[in-house]
């Protein structure tokens, strides 16, 4: 009862989760008081319990029945990785869109956690492009071989290495391919800037392994999509280097509209 009458000691956020647990104690008093005490709780008390790395289900519980109008808790709830499938639905309906934003900015969270892909792809914060992207990353069956022929093809390696590579690609699904665009080699990333999906294709601009002459060279590319260019030309960061700048006003699949910018 010390939980509930806040003598316990506790930080707010311990003592918020464990009131949860105590509003579904078998005792009735126990309950009563618990959800009494619940309701003096700050909204930042439930969402620093729920920052912790092993929130209790009835927190999750709580804060989906009574605080998911609270653009805090809808956040919390959607960001942490043990937030039961069945709470992301409703909490994806309750972020605001800004939040929606930004999680579809995080591609190494979206192509692991393909619950949230489910939930997200039905918010009505999406543009058409977003929401064809969320699409793409729920897509099962890998592209085969074809799809990656003549990327791999072009890359400066070995016979045997680019077949390797072929292979390897040819057996992924996007998410695979999106963990590998962000995580994986310079040859590796060279195949997936022309990978089928547009998903992908951002993946390796996003990833944090990307060198400066990586991107040099994709300003250069007459192969790529007209998007990945104007991706790169609309990024700060890469238009710091003066040779990505002129090998986009060089590179005739850059749009026009783009290379007028620039001038």
């Amino acid at each position: 009862m010390a939980v509930c009458s806040g003598s316990a000691g506790l930080t707010p956020g311990e003592r918020a989760e464990l009131l949860t647990l105590l509003k579904e104690d078998a005792d009735d008093m126990v309950r009563e008081r618990a959800e009494n005490a619940l309701l003096s709780e700050s909204i930042d008390a439930f969402a620093a319990a729920l920052a912790g790395d092993h929130p209790a289900v009835q927190l999750f519980r709580y804060c989906r029945r009574n605080l998911l109008d609270k653009p805090a808790i809808a956040v919390a709830l959607i960001k942490h990785s043990r937030c039961p499938i069945e709470f992301l639905t409703s909490a994806v309906k309750a972020l605001p869109t800004s939040t929606v934003q930004e999680l579809m900015q995080d591609l190494d969270q979206l192509s692991s956690n393909r619950a949230l892909v489910a939930a997200l792809v039905r918010s009505p914060s999406l543009t058409a492009e977003q929401r064809h992207q969320l699409e793409e990353l729920l897509a099962d069956k890998p592209e085969g071989e074809s799809a990656f022929a003549e990327a791999v093809a072009d890359i400066d390696t070995t016979r045997e290495q680019r077949l390797t590579l072929l292979q390897r690609l040819a057996g992924l699904r996007v998410v695979e391919r999106v963990q590998l665009a962000l995580k994986g080699n310079r040859e590796e990333r060279m195949a997936l800037i022309r990978d089928p999906c547009k998903v992908v294709q951002r993946a390796v601009l996003q990833s944090s392994r990307l060198t400066d002459r990586e991107v040099e060279t994709f300003a250069s590319m007459a192969s790529l999509t007209e998007e990945v260019l104007r991706i790169v030309a609309n990024s700060r960061n890469f238009r710091r280097n003066y040779s990505v700048v002129i090998n986009l006003m060089n590179n005739p699949k850059t749009p026009l509209d783009v290379t007028l910018h620039m001038l």
